[in-house]
């Protein structure tokens, strides 16, 4: 008899051993309020990442008429930008996997405060270029990044609106940091909208120290030899992926388009179509508005579709594809608008359409890759993106620099973007199978990672 009852004991204190064990390898739980905190946290950097990009565009006039710069030039320097970039954006996988995550976005912060001083220190088009450069290469990996961040605290199936919140730092960034930019700019001069953004640059980096820790989806280096981790797979078969080749020309379309709206859109609201300055900048938060109901609005939808059990293609690629050829249906016709007013209402209502395509189509790449190859995944997935950047400022800066105004080169641009972006929406509805493509590479089933 006290055999069989220490035989029990036994077994209870190993059952209790393997449970501990089984605990330790389990992902850690967490509360739904420090998952949204944390992802709040990724979003205020998106938002200062974004002004980074946009305060370019809020003091391209004045900065134009101090150092003696054409329609071209200020584009050529735009998609400077964008090329190094496209080169940064290749790099992200290796920085997730040297630095992590929490030290890769710090060292990636600081530079950019750093990328907004060359042209303080020395106003020439040589400085600027440099400091713009300095800021496309760091800025390149970022979003893959901060995608993979906000991703470690979402499990797949509802990493929808997630997305879409961390996206809409763009709109964010643009209402609430435009109007702010251009008033330092038409107060203090273009070098204190440059030194304003190194300041909370610098500023998110202790608040980013203090509270950041990783989320429990997180890619750790023991999952690779626990029982149910997904296989890597090779690069090569997630980057022939029509998912991932149609979603990133579709993406690339659509980055063409917010690149023009980023660089031009102020100076097309002043000198095509006679707003002032402050006008001008306020007004560019208008299409952030938009964009940031719809992308709200329809990921919440999408979400909700892949819940009750809708393919990942009807959830996230059909409605991506469709918003962008929507919205560049409706940019076919700025150049026919006679009224200024009108043409802002379009122009908005065309690029908040189409914005539901970055958040969906984010979501609906990183479900056919295995969660430790996310970060590089999506880091060449963005790196193809931002080809569009590299040479739509620059097409739009001749275009205007040969027009007989400036109103009909910059309608003539919007209408070209238009037809381009409807082109590769075309495709992606032919082509893009998010569910297939992810049984393929990973033989998943659709529960597990729709």
């Amino acid at each position: 008899m006290v055999s069989l009852r220490k035989d029990r004991i036994s077994v209870a204190i190993e059952h209790v051993a393997e449970s501990a064990e089984s605990t330790e390898q389990a992902p850690p739980r967490h509360s739904g309020i420090t998952a949204w905190s944390m992802t709040g946290v990724v979003i205020l950097l998106y938002m200062i990442n974004y002004a980074d990009k946009a305060v370019y565009g809020i003091i391209a006039q004045p900065l134009a008429r101090e150092l003696g710069l054409t329609a071209a030039q200020i584009g050529m320097v735009g998609s400077l930008f964008f090329l190094i970039f496209t080169l940064g954006g290749l790099t992200s996988g290796l920085l997730n996997r040297w630095l992590g995550l929490r030290w890769a976005l710090l060292a990636l912060a600081i530079v950019w405060s750093a990328a907004m001083l060359p042209v303080v220190l020395a106003a020439t088009l040589a400085a600027l270029i440099a400091g713009r450069m300095l800021l496309g290469l760091a800025e390149g990996p970022s979003s893959a990044l901060m995608h993979a961040a906000v991703y470690s605290w979402h499990a797949p199936a509802r990493r929808g609106f997630p997305s879409a919140l961390l996206l809409s730092a763009v709109s964010i960034a643009k209402i609430i940091f435009a109007p702010i930019l251009t008033w330092v700019t038409v107060s203090y001069g273009w070098r204190a909208a440059l030194i304003t953004m190194a300041v909370l640059g610098l500023v998110w980096s202790v608040l980013w120290l203090a509270t950041w820790s990783d989320g429990p989806y997180t890619a750790r280096k023991h999952d690779a030899s626990a029982s149910d981790a997904a296989p890597s797979v090779r690069w090569t078969s997630i980057f022939r992926a029509p998912t991932f080749v149609f979603g990133s020309l579709l993406f690339m379309s659509y980055y063409a388009l917010q690149t023009v709206i980023l660089t031009w859109l102020p100076s097309y609201f002043e000198l095509g179509l006679g707003f002032s300055a402050i006008e001008a900048g306020s007004m560019f938060g208008i299409p952030s508005l938009v964009a940031l109901a719809v992308m709200l609005t329809a990921t919440r939808l999408s979400d909700r579709m892949v819940a009750h059990g809708a393919t990942v293609r009807k959830a996230r690629s059909v409605l991506a594809a469709g918003g962008v050829l929507v919205g560049g249906a409706v940019l076919l016709f700025v150049p026919y608008i006679g009224s200024p007013m009108a043409v802002v209402a379009l122009i908005s209502l065309a690029y908040g359409i189409a914005s539901v395509a970055a958040p969906l189509l984010n979501t609906a790449v990183s479900v056919i890759c295995p969660q430790q190859q996310l970060a590089g995944t999506l880091g060449v997935y963005m790196a193809i993106m931002a080809v569009g950047g590299i040479f739509a400022p620059w097409l739009a800066g001749v275009i205007v620099d040969n027009a007989a105004s400036p109103a009909d080169g910059f309608a003539l641009s919007f209408q070209i973007l238009g037809a381009a972006s409807g082109v590769f929406a075309v495709l992606a509805l032919l082509f893009m199978r998010p569910d297939r493509d992810r049984d393929r590479l990973l033989g998943a089933k659709k529960e597990d990672l729709a």
